[in-house]
């Protein structure tokens, strides 16, 4: 497997840094009642200024429970961008992290699209700057670019292709079908499941998700023991040596679908903790853990949840209500190109 070098220790620490700050994020303290409150002013803002909000699996519940209950949608980044193009809303609420509205903003150029929290990134998008990704790309002219969703629209915009977890493998089988030589990003994890299970020519972007690659191997041998009842549910972001160990490997919806599908009562569950929420619902009476972080090159506060995901607060939502702050704008020329590439993988999928 050709790869491409280590991301720099300058941008590492960098990312570092973003991921301290979003850490040290404190939300007030609501009561019930409190919190009721602000949740029916947030729906009369929403019919006010005929909007619609969209969350993803990993932000809170009561954001979660909030876009269903007020018209909206809980999904992954893709569905977000897709419901928000369908919808006939003007203004589009993003409940996620900042390439989530970018992703409705190329999908959707003629409504406002408005973040929750702008500050919210991601540490693939951020690991994947363009400037270095593009003088990449230009030293391998002869190979087909393949980027995952958790990319910036500058990068979308300079692929050939964007996909989703849940698409990967088709597509990049097709490709490989087709005789083409690929350059994959951002995530290397990502890139190795799916160079392995096609067996294409691959160069793998060596980034990763800082919440998916904490999840160890040997402890969650360990858990598997205590509850050998359980299967094993893994997002493909994870250590090689964790997919190995699951009995399905698959996107956020597809782990869902799987929580409800099977006839096993207990799951071990890889990925970010927020997804338990629509699991339970999707499967009530079924038993949910949390695969293990501890361990042999632990390094996160806590691991199984991400830092940005959960700057996103009832308290923003209704500010960027208040004052339309926070809206997403990206130049044509980048917009035009990056939808392009997301189009493409679109129509692939019908």
């Amino acid at each position: 497997m050709l790869e491409h070098s280590q991301i720099s220790e300058p941008l590492k620490v960098h990312i570092k840094e973003l991921v301290d700050k979003a850490w040290a994020v404190r939300h007030p303290e609501r009561t019930e009642s409190e919190t009721r409150a602000l949740k029916d002013q947030i729906k009369q803002k929403l019919k006010q200024h005929n909007a619609v909000l969209v969350a993803h699996y990993y932000v809170d519940d009561e954001l979660q429970d909030l876009a269903d209950e007020s018209g909206g949608c809980v999904a992954d980044s893709l569905e977000m961008a897709r419901f928000g193009y369908n919808h006939e809303a003007d203004t589009v609420i993003v409940a996620g992290v900042r390439f989530m509205g970018e992703t409705a903003k190329i999908l959707s150029p003629e409504k406002r699209i408005l973040m929750v929290e702008t500050e919210a990134e991601c540490s693939l998008d951020l690991a994947c700057p363009i400037e270095e990704f593009s003088a990449f790309c230009d030293q391998h002219p002869d190979r087909t670019v393949v980027v995952y969703a958790n990319t910036s629209a500058d990068v979308k915009a300079r692929a050939d292709w964007v996909v989703t977890s849940s698409i990967a493998l088709k597509v990049i089988k097709y490709l490989d079908e087709q005789g083409e030589k690929i350059i994959w990003a951002p995530d290397r994890f990502l890139g190795g499941y799916v160079q392995k299970q096609t067996g294409a020519d691959m160069l793998l972007w060596q980034a990763s998700c800082i919440v998916h690659e904490e999840f160890k191997s040997e402890a969650l041998q360990g858990l598997m023991k205590q509850h050998p009842d359980a299967k094993v549910l893994v997002h493909p972001e994870s250590p090689a040596a964790v997919v190995e160990l699951a009995d399905v490997v698959g996107s956020t919806s597809q782990i869902i679908n799987a929580a409800k599908e099977l006839d096993a009562q207990k799951f071990i569950v890889a990925t970010e903790s927020g997804i338990f929420h629509k699991m339970r619902e999707a499967a009530p009476g079924k038993e949910f853990l949390e695969a293990p972080t501890a361990g042999e090159g632990a390094s996160c506060e806590s691991c199984a949840q991400c830092p940005w995901m959960k700057m996103n607060d009832l308290e923003r939502l209704d500010k960027v209500l208040t004052d339309g702050s926070n809206e997403i704008l990206i130049p044509e020329e980048v917009r035009v190109k990056a939808e392009r590439s997301i189009l493409r993988m679109v129509e692939f999928n019908k």
